[in-house]
């Protein structure tokens, strides 16, 4: 099982923790919600809880408990700017379809 983050996403990552002053990573996850089932969640993590597992790279720790585990394993975490937008980018090779909105999936 693994997760991946491109430069742009450790960067950006490392960035908003320096700016923060606190943190030791980054916890991503999903919850049940939205027209396909699922949204992903990202979030600064304060510190890891018992049987969450912990990926780093580029040295960035993503932490991520079992059960989103499941839905996440083999995506890649990217960030990008594209205009006026800019945000983080799941690429998920589990993701079997996405709402038209673009805010949920399905695996």
């Amino acid at each position: 099982m693994s997760i991946s983050l491109t430069e742009s996403a450790a960067d950006r990552v490392r960035n908003f923790l320096a700016q923060r002053g606190k943190g030791v990573g980054v916890r991503l996850g999903v919850k049940t919600t939205g027209c396909s089932g699922m949204a992903y969640t990202i979030e600064f993590a304060d510190q890891v809880d018992d049987g969450d597992e912990v990926f780093e790279q580029r040295g960035v720790k993503v932490i991520i408990n079992p059960k989103s585990l499941v839905y996440l394993d083999g995506t890649e975490l990217d960030f990008a700017k594209e205009g006026l937008n800019e945000g983080f980018k799941f690429n998920n090779p589990n993701e079997k379809d996405r709402c038209g909105c673009g805010e949920s999936f399905t695996v």
